[in-house]
């Protein structure tokens, strides 16, 4: 069953009390559906096309990090966004993956509706399953519009998840790099 998502807009817009005939927002079912889709493009992808074969092989086994990868998301709780920045970071066993290919993991899984903390886990569990590192750490800062604009009201309050895989788990040393090299 396929949902007119243009008529769901259409909808809301006449349940808070708008006339969605008016010049103003005679487009804006249109435009909010076309919007939606394009926020939620995760759906439509898989890990699998994402990474694209882009693992190599690679003598290197020291820690690699993409820092402050952005990020947008929507919170499934209030369709409202969250926004902020992903670091990532892997320790290879004899595969590395195509630099790109992090930032377009983080992408498709933010392009979901959820919360914070499952995002930041299906990061780490997406960077692991594809390279079969010995570790992957994974720390995601992000400003929660729910927490800004609605109830509480507070904005400058900040939220901070992280997922420790593998050697990053049980080493604390490696845990400590990965924490300081992203503050840095």
């Amino acid at each position: 069953m396929e949902i007119d998502m243009e008529r769901c807009f259409a909808d809301i817009i006449t349940g808070v009390g708008e006339d969605v005939t008016r010049e103003g927002l005679a487009k804006t079912p249109a435009r909010a559906a076309k919007a939606f889709q394009y926020l939620t493009q995760g759906y439509q992808q898989d890990l699998e096309d994402i990474v694209n074969d882009a693992i190599f092989s690679a003598d290197n086994d020291e820690m690699v990090i993409v820092r402050d990868i952005e990020l947008y998301s929507l919170c499934e709780h209030h369709l409202l966004p969250f926004i902020g920045q992903a670091n990532v970071a892997y320790i290879p066993d004899g595969k590395v993956i195509g630099l790109s290919k992090i930032a377009r993991i983080v992408d498709m899984y933010a392009r979901r509706l959820q919360i914070q903390e499952s995002l930041t886990r299906e990061i780490a569990e997406a960077v692991q399953s594809v390279t079969q590192a010995k570790g992957v750490a994974v720390q995601v800062k992000a400003k929660h519009m729910c927490m800004m604009m609605r109830g509480v009201s507070k904005q400058n309050s900040e939220m901070s998840t992280s997922v420790m895989l593998g050697s990053f788990r049980r080493s604390q040393s490696t845990r400590m790099e990965f924490l300081q090299l992203i503050r840095t």
